[in-house]
């Protein structure tokens, strides 16, 4: 199987915290799904690959063939193949929405203009010419998120970094953002890739493919979404099981009426004998046992 990007002994120092990710492969021609709760690491890793930041030791190697210090040449092809949507002050404050389209043309070989508009008309951030003329800083958090979907999606790119895509958006737009992801790979013919971060998957797990679960600086699991459910097994007990069981759950909780908790599948032969209920979890539900196993909250 090919990779997009390959990651080897990415290590960056904080007061207190560091992130540290020794191996970690991100498969070519599927959307991934990097899942973890505020803090994890994931926007620091984001911007990492996407070149924002560079005060990182380790190496990156892009499309199988192309270095982080490649990357930075003048004539490297990388930028152009990446689309990246970020957070904070993305763009600059005293610019208007036509700004955007401008910057692309200016900045990346494959930008359409026309696609750009029809992408803001699509989704509703502009209905008027006038609305061209738009403040981004009068935006609200969801419109900001649009305009820089429509940006990257108006590219030529073989791959999509996008940090939280979904959080600012409504409910109906993120089913939109989903549908988006996923007319984007049709129309690479498996030679395009998403790589996203989320802190809560629930509403992406139908487009995500390949699940990266960060907590605490470092990757906790990785796989196949259908791989990684075989792997886990939802368990739900009484609660008079719960002292035999806890040692075997991950992520468990109880309260007077019973338990629940993740197991794995090679362990779930240490409950037998205890009246218990195995299900296939979902994606969400195992990495919020893993997030909650390996968070420093509470700890």
């Amino acid at each position: 199987m090919e990779n997009v990007i390959e990651i080897r002994n990415l290590k960056k120092k904080y007061k207190g915290y560091s992130l540290d990710i020794p191996r970690l492969d991100i498969p070519k021609g599927f959307t991934t799904a990097l899942i973890g709760e505020n803090g994890a690491g994931k926007t620091t890793l984001l911007n990492f690959i996407a070149g924002v930041r560079l005060d990182y030791d380790g190496d990156l190697q892009f499309f199988g063939k192309y270095s982080d210090k490649e990357r930075d040449k003048k004539n490297c092809p990388v930028r152009d193949m990446i689309g990246y949507t970020g957070t904070g002050n993305y763009f600059i404050p005293s610019w208007e929405i036509y700004h955007v389209e401008k910057a692309g043309k200016l900045l990346f070989k494959g930008f359409d203009s026309d696609k750009f508009w029809k992408l803001c008309k699509d989704m509703a951030v502009v209905e008027e010419e006038k609305d061209k003329q738009k403040f981004i800083q009068s935006c609200s958090d969801g419109t900001v998120m649009k305009i820089m979907l429509a940006g990257v999606l108006a590219r030529d790119t073989n791959l999509l970094v996008l940090d939280e895509p979904a959080s600012p958006l409504d409910p109906y737009m993120r089913d939109r953002l989903c549908e988006m992801l996923q007319n984007y790979m049709e129309e690479g013919d498996g030679e395009r890739s998403v790589f996203f971060s989320t802190h809560n998957v629930a509403d992406m797990e139908n487009v995500t493919d390949y699940a990266i679960i960060m907590e605490n600086g470092a990757v906790v699991d990785a796989g196949f979404v259908e791989d990684l459910r075989d792997k886990y097994v939802l368990v739900k007990g009484d609660s008079k099981d719960y002292e035999v069981a806890k040692d075997v759950l991950i992520g468990s909780r109880k309260n007077k009426y019973g338990f629940e908790g993740i197991c794995l599948a090679e362990k779930i032969e240490k409950l037998t004998g205890l009246d218990i209920l195995a299900e296939r979890p979902t994606l969400s539900q195992i990495s919020v046992a893993l997030i909650k196993e390996y968070s420093r909250m509470g700890k």
